[in-house]
């Protein structure tokens, strides 16, 4: 049995692998859960699944789940310090990092520094710090496994396979909810209409980040520290069918890919039971129903975040992290109707112009490039607001 904890189990990610452990409870315990302020979510995981500490994030929020849960054995933490001490717990082999944004950092260092295996769901804190990321698992022993379908589908296509004979990597997007609108009908689009994903069922964050297709410039940086790639060799294609969820060229050209239905089920699972696989009680894929797959090239004008992600990791050092920062307080923005749509590339880039890049030898410089360009952004987005 694996003992687990779960950075972020009230979100989308936490609450599928809560599935899959109710689904398998010989296989998994969970031993800590954390979430940001759900604390009515938290309370009915904490009575089903019986961790031993939770964390949220809000102390008002802690405060009221200790009132609520007083005659239930569990300890609870708060803050950002709380959040740490759930994902370094002595028991735990295994933290499925799950928290939105770049609130994940630090409990995720905090995880692998305690020497714990991470089932690596939210790509923010390999984007701000995947160097320092990467360093510390290898001086600590602990393997990244990917969540996100699209790095899972490489990690899948890549095993049995050497490193040194990889051409590309190709990563697929849906194209999110507004693929087809042109760009003055993205002038004036809804954040109802921005919600509405095609395929999948995620959180409101990541469904903007679809849409404005800056989940895959921040999927195509992380890429590049999962799998020690250069950005060059990491290319995109817009698959609108969500079946085929990434490839591996190799320097012969053959190609390997993974296929599946859109269910973060199957992603999760493998990482969570690697090198093993969980018989999920899922539909099969039957490629003669759907009849056919088709791909084309991203449209960097009328989407031009993506460009973004690749610009960042040009320029490299803190910009990566300025940028999911800008993108994070620019899709908050537009979710409560303070810019448009178009808006939301415009404050990231601008952001970026303005920020001084630097090295990232340690978490506190990812830390201020994230502060520093929370405030540029947010100031763009006051500007823009008058």
């Amino acid at each position: 049995m694996k003992t687990i904890v779960i950075l972020g189990s009230t979100g989308s990610i936490g609450t599928n692998t809560l599935d899959i452990v109710n689904r398998f409870p010989a296989d998994f315990r969970v031993t800590g859960l954390t979430a940001g302020s759900n604390d009515e979510v938290l309370e009915e995981q904490i009575r089903r699944f019986k961790p031993r500490v939770v964390a949220l994030s809000s102390e008002a929020a802690a405060a009221k789940l200790r009132r609520r849960c007083a005659d239930f054995p569990v300890e609870v933490l708060s803050g950002q310090d709380g959040l740490a001490q759930v994902a370094s717990l002595s028991e735990a082999e295994l933290v499925v990092s799950a928290i939105v944004g770049g609130a994940g950092l630090v409990p995720t260092l905090a995880a692998i520094r305690s020497g714990k295996h991470i089932a690596l769901a939210n790509k923010e804190p390999m984007v701000m710090a995947g160097k320092l990321m990467q360093e510390e698992a290898r001086r600590h022993g602990v393997k990244i496994f990917p969540v996100d379908s699209e790095h899972s589908a490489i990690f899948q296509s890549l095993e049995g396979h050497r490193l040194e004979d990889v051409r590309r990597l190709i990563l697929t997007a849906s194209g999110g909810a507004l693929w087809t609108l042109s760009k003055d009908q993205l002038q004036d689009v809804t954040p109802e209409q921005a919600l509405q994903h095609p395929n999948w069922k995620m959180g409101a964050k990541i469904t903007i980040d679809s849409a404005t297709l800056m989940n895959k410039g921040l999927e195509v940086v992380e890429a590049r520290w999962l799998f020690d790639i250069p950005e060059s060799r990491i290319d995109v294609l817009i698959h609108r069918e969500s079946i085929i969820h990434s490839l591996v060229e190799y320097e012969d050209r053959s190609m390997i890919a993974q296929l599946g239905l859109p269910d973060m089920r199957t992603p999760i699972s493998y990482a969570m039971r690697y090198p093993e696989r969980l018989p999920l009680d899922l539909p099969s894929l039957d490629l003669t129903e759907i009849g056919k797959l088709s791909f084309c090239k991203p449209d960097h004008d009328r989407f031009p975040c993506l460009r973004l992600g690749y610009e960042s990791l040009r320029i490299g050092g803190t910009m990566p992290a300025a940028m999911n920062a800008a993108n994070e307080i620019a899709v908050d923005a537009f979710l409560n109707g303070g810019i448009r749509f178009t808006a939301i590339a415009d404050i990231i880039r601008s952001t970026m112009e303005a920020h001084q890049s630097c090295e990232v030898n340690t978490v506190e410089a990812a830390l201020e490039t994230d502060r520093w360009a929370r405030e540029k952004a947010e100031s763009l987005v006051v500007s823009l607001a008058r």
